[in-house]
């Protein structure tokens, strides 16, 4: 399979090639810090920040690798990164201009997962939603219940603009898949 177009589609700034990236590398960068780190949680906030900077810095990704090295390469920078801030004191702010730079994806362009979303009768789609980790649930209830843009849900949480979108794609990926799975 060619995954060059949707590396270039992405550089350009596409929504649809982004969340196929992320769809078609999180199992591999997740399974392999799973491995690394033996907490999902851990594997899941390193998954969401390495995708994160990955989009960030998606300019400077050179071809001549293969992305999915390059993906496990910024994996283990930012574990590494988590375990120094764990063994800092908590008088050390750490803050990293990159990390407050997001990838602009477009805010109104409904995916496919907004539409399936959108045709659930709301009883039903929370029942759903329960399904979803409590950070996954709390995205989509901010987003879609009380239509905080990203940036008032990444200013709420206290987190960078690209980390909310990637949480949010993860999400609505996921919950498209549980409606889905259900009758």
């Amino acid at each position: 399979m060619e995954i060059n177009p949707y590396i270039e589609k992405a550089k350009k700034g596409d929504q649809s090639a982004f969340t196929y990236l992320l769809d078609h590398y999180w199992n591999e960068v997740y399974g392999f810090m799973l491995k690394r780190t033996e907490n999902e949680t851990d594997a899941e906030d390193i998954t969401i920040e390495t995708f994160s900077k990955a989009f960030d810095k998606i300019a400077t990704y050179n071809p001549e690798f293969q992305f999915n090295t390059w993906l496990i390469a910024i994996a283990k920078n930012v574990h590494i990164d988590l375990l120094r801030k764990k063994k800092s004191t908590h008088f050390v702010e750490i803050t990293d201009e990159e990390d407050q730079q997001a990838y602009n994806v477009a805010d109104t362009t409904p995916s496919i997962e907004d539409a399936l979303i959108t045709e659930q009768n709301l009883s039903r789609l929370l029942r759903f939603i329960k399904e979803l980790k409590p950070h996954y649930q709390e995205v989509i209830q901010l987003r879609y219940f009380q239509e905080m843009s990203y940036q008032e849900i990444a200013d709420q949480l206290g987190e960078p603009l690209s980390n909310v979108k990637i949480k949010l794609l993860r999400a609505k990926k996921l919950l498209a898949e549980i409606i889905e799975s259900k009758p």
